[in-house]
């Protein structure tokens, strides 16, 4: 496995009481990471797994080298795969092009997003053990992801968000509303493959009960709304996750400015401009 380093020796890990957030150090706590994904994503909401993650009981597949993993770690717990309670993949521009490329671009076309040659930063697999879904894990989460960012200079993060539900029929009004009220402008815009694309403007604006629309939304996606996000153009439906995939592209300064002036204090060296 490759840990990033620079990263890992300049920024240190962020505490909160018994847990702590930072980059998997190790294949034995990435391993950990992946039996979390399985018991939540297969065990709770019966994705379907291969032969070879029923097996072993983690998830995983070819990216796993390559990506960061970010970690929430209960140090109270004695064995590393009862301490890692939340996580986060993360695939930089600069490890993806040298390596296998971006998760996203099985569902999306993602070619606006590259265009410029900022820094992007691709987020998935992000999952918290049940026990700790809260406010305090989250925001260990979000710190790990803010400080991560700031370093790299990471200016728009994007990936793929679900919605727990196939039944497209089921999906109409929360779709239009993201359609209506978050697409992402035209220089920014990921757009479902052709032969994955799902329509998302199944109603008008003018009759979309947006109250409605909103208690729709799962908790994930109203957090990197309330971020900014953009959505882009077209739902996709994941078969193995029994899913319906949205793309997200958030721009970092939403992300960066609540943690910048703790980052710098912590950390008054470094300048990534």
């Amino acid at each position: 496995m490759a840990v990033a380093e620079d990263f890992y020796k300049t920024v240190e890990p962020v505490h909160s009481g018994n847990l702590e957030v930072r980059l998997a150090e190790n294949q034995d706590e990435i391993n950990a990471a992946q039996s979390l994904r399985y018991k939540v994503f297969y065990e709770e909401m019966s994705a379907k797994p291969n032969a070879e993650m029923l097996a072993k009981k983690r998830d995983f597949d070819r990216f796993d080298e390559f990506w960061d993993h970010l970690l929430v770690l209960d140090n109270t717990k004695k064995n590393i795969s009862d301490r890692v309670v939340g996580t986060y993949r993360l695939n930089r521009r600069s490890k993806a092009e040298k390596n296998a490329g971006f998760y996203s671009t099985e569902e999306y076309n993602i070619e606006a997003l590259l265009r410029n040659n900022h820094e992007v930063l691709e987020l998935g697999r992000s999952c918290v053990d049940f026990d700790y879904r809260n406010g305090q894990t989250m925001q260990l989460l979000w710190r790990g992801i803010a400080n991560y960012v700031y370093f790299y200079d990471v200016k728009i993060m994007f990936g793929c968000a679900s919605f727990p539900e196939v039944d497209q029929n089921e999906l109409k009004l929360p779709l239009s509303y993201l359609y209506h009220y978050h697409l992402a402008p035209n220089e920014i815009r990921s757009i479902a493959l052709d032969n994955r694309y799902l329509k998302m403007n199944h109603i008008s604006k003018e009759n979309i009960d947006i109250k409605a629309a909103k208690k729709l939304i799962p908790p994930l996606i109203k957090g990197y709304l309330r971020l900014g996000a953009y959505i882009g153009d077209g739902a996709v439906l994941d078969e193995q996750f029994s899913t319906t995939d949205i793309f997200i592209i958030l721009k970092t300064e939403q992300v960066t400015r609540r943690y910048k002036m703790h980052y710098e204090a912590k950390n008054p060296e470094l300048n990534p401009h």
